[in-house]
């Protein structure tokens, strides 16, 4: 080969063996290969995509190729990559430029990319900040360079951390901001990378004619997740990260086009097996015979139906239409079936919304549809009958109390606030499911738009009651914050706990109701309210310190009921340890002299008093729960002392009587 710098394309014939090429020997001594570009890109392009997924990934050649060899084959790849993109002119020698992405064309190479900025960067604030990217990367790293090893339902869970993982990487302030170019091709590339995934998994099936489950499981499990990166990268480019003000996406939203096809193209199969399935099991073996049933998957023959792009649209397009023709009469079979059945249970609202519900499928056919006309307008009837009666439930519990007769219904462990928008949020799922049925089956008929306009309002009427429960609460407990008397003024430099002197009860500076804000907080941050920054800034500080005063609580409430579970007569017997237990909590000072309170703010030294206090309740406890069992010893022995006859058993009460004073001895010893 001519190594003289040339543009021109090379092509390469070598022989395998040295012998003289004859006519016999061409096809099996002769190998071609092409170069272009260098020699370097060559290589690296013939092991990342020829050698690599064949010696590393197909289970014929990877048994048989030693582990030694995949990883020195990965190191190659890995290694020829970085030489790629280091002899760069875009890189300028050592210097990396984030501008160009053109060889990341997997999540890989963009984690690839920062890794080796962190370790020949130019300057160490750079590699400090590749370095931090990296580490940021490190969560979803593997799972994408081992993604072929994982199951569909294990990448639906990955999809959602890659979105978390995403969005700390943009809105991270450590180091200058991730650039938008570079996130906007590696959401592209991410979408590519699992819209490939989902069609290597599937392919796997036989989406025509495995058991129905396993089909219907796989593609719920494969449009789940191109619908939810769809969603992600929506979400986040098109509303959250456009309001982040310290980085904002510019321009507008990224939409991942081909992965939401994909995932319509996932959803036709999956209607059209439902579809098959619903007509097994209404039409008897001899009818589906008769009406072809069995081979209404012919027009599908040669096409794989996952393999979506603009060039096979067509050709799918064809073959639906065929399929349509071929089930059109067992359709009107159908339709006349489902017309009996649903005359026959029409006078229960229940049963009639079930029954539209179970056979959606099969009624959105327009055939179908049309035969039925009269049994959907009975359905549209009963649909707003329906939201009427949830209009008249709201209106009737709105106002009271939850678990009242005229209020909402109450659940367990829910504070009002929470329990009233928890209620009605299920009256507005009610609603919603009503318009999706009706949006689904009857929105030809023609009283479809005043049900969609009353149900839209009632709709719009839930909202309104939530944010008015919402702005309630949040208007109360901002007015408790400025009252120190509330209980909700938790400051971190308060003292943690306070003797009364007088009564001589403890109580810890942390009230019961900072423990029930914060757990609206919770609740309503993910009921997906904003929580008021100073609300939320209480919220914060309390849950800092929440841990330490539950067990503060339990220590205080075994102090102040501890005299009632000791016996009278064995209080001066445990004097010793209950003042041991009493100095601590009296003498709760820290510092030089003591004079300073333990307060919220010295995690340390709090810490330290709590196993203190711990530890003296736990002895003070203990020795109680000792002395209370050998009293209750002690009565039992008296009284079987008492069962004894002296005249004739004086044998037994002097044996009796040695055990008592054994037992009072060993107290005595302890």
């Amino acid at each position: 080969i001519d190594t003289a710098d040339s543009k021109n394309n090379v092509l390469v014939f070598f022989k395998l063996r040295p012998d003289v090429i004859t006519e016999d020997n061409l096809h099996s001594n002769i190998l071609v290969s092409s170069m272009l570009d260098s020699p370097i890109n060559t290589l690296y392009q013939a092991v990342r995509q020829v050698f690599a997924p064949v010696l590393l990934k197909d289970d014929k050649w990877s048994k048989a190729f030693d582990p030694k060899l995949q990883k020195l084959l990965s190191e190659l790849e890995s290694g020829l990559s970085t030489v790629l993109r280091r002899s760069d002119p875009n890189y300028m020698g050592a210097k990396f430029s984030e501008d160009d992405v053109q060889a990341i064309l997997t999540p890989t190479d963009e984690f690839q990319f920062w890794t080796e900025c962190a370790h020949h960067g130019s300057k160490l604030c750079s590699k400090e900040r590749a370095s931090h990217f990296r580490k940021l990367f490190e969560g979803i790293e593997k799972d994408y360079y081992n993604l072929d090893s994982l199951s569909l339902f294990e990448v639906v869970d990955l999809v959602e951390t890659t979105r978390d993982t995403l969005d700390g990487v943009w809105r991270q302030t450590e180091h200058d901001p991730y650039p938008q170019l570079r996130m906007h091709n590696l959401l592209d590339v991410i979408g590519g990378c699992l819209g490939r995934f989902v069609q290597r998994k599937l392919a796997a099936l036989n989406l025509w004619e495995d058991a129905f489950h396993i089909v219907k499981e796989n593609l719920k499990a494969g449009i789940l997740i191109c619908e939810q990166w769809v969603s992600a990268c929506v979400y986040l480019t098109g509303q959250l990260w456009q309001r982040y003000t310290l980085h904002p996406w510019k321009n507008e939203k990224y939409f991942p086009e081909s992965l939401a096809k994909l995932g319509k193209r996932l959803d036709e199969v999956l209607t059209i097996r439902t579809l098959h399935e619903k007509l097994t099991f209404l039409l008897p073996n001899g009818e589906q015979n008769n009406l072809q049933v069995a081979q209404v998957f012919e027009p599908f023959a040669g096409l794989n139906p996952v393999h979506y792009n603009p060039y096979t649209e067509p050709l799918w397009k064809a073959a639906v239409l065929q399929y349509e023709r071929i089930i059109a009469p067992a359709e009107q079979q159908i339709s006349s079936k489902l017309k009996r059945f649903i005359s026959e249970i029409q006078d229960s609202p229940q049963q009639l919304l079930q029954t539209f519900q179970k056979y959606k499928e099969l009624i959105k056919r327009p055939n179908i549809s049309k035969e039925l006309l009269f049994e959907r307008e009975t359905l549209l009837a009963r649909l707003q009958d329906s939201v009427k009666a949830y209009q008249i439930d709201f209106e009737t519990r709105c106002h009271g109390a939850p678990g009242d007769s005229s209020g909402p219904l109450s659940g367990k462990n829910l504070s009002e606030v929470v329990n009233n928008i928890v209620w009605v949020r299920q009256l507005e799922l009610k609603v919603e499911d009503a318009i999706q049925l009706a949006e689904a089956l009857l929105c030809d008929l023609s009283g479809f738009q005043t049900f969609r306009q009353s149900a839209d309002s009632l709709l719009e009427q839930f909202k309104g009651y939530e944010q008015e429960q919402f702005d309630d609460w949040s208007r109360n407990i901002q007015s408790e914050l400025s009252n120190p008397k509330s209980g909700l003024c938790i400051q971190a430099n308060s003292p943690v706990m306070e003797l009364d002197h007088i009564s001589g009860t403890l109580s810890i500076l942390y009230s019961d109701h900072l423990v029930t804000l914060l757990r609206e907080v919770r609740q309503l941050s993910a009921l997906g309210f904003s929580i008021p920054s100073k609300i939320q800034h209480v919220a914060n500080t309390a849950q800092k310190f929440c841990k330490q005063a539950v067990i503060l609580k339990q220590v205080a409430h075994f102090y102040n009921s501890i005299d009632q579970q000791m016996i009278e007569s064995q209080k001066p017997m445990m004097l010793q340890s209950a003042l041991a237990f009493e100095q601590i909590i009296k003498h709760s000072k820290t510092g030089p002299g003591g004079k300073a309170q333990i307060t919220w703010d010295n995690p340390r030294e709090l810490e330290a008093y709590i196993q203190k206090l711990q530890a003296a309740a736990e002895r003070l406890s203990t020795e109680n729960r000792k002395l209370r069992k050998w009293h209750t010893n002690f009565i039992e022995k008296v009284i079987a002392l008492m069962n004894i006859d002296l005249l004739r058993q004086q044998q037994r009460w002097k044996e009796g009587v040695q055990e008592l004073r054994t037992g009072f001895a060993s107290l005595e010893s302890q």
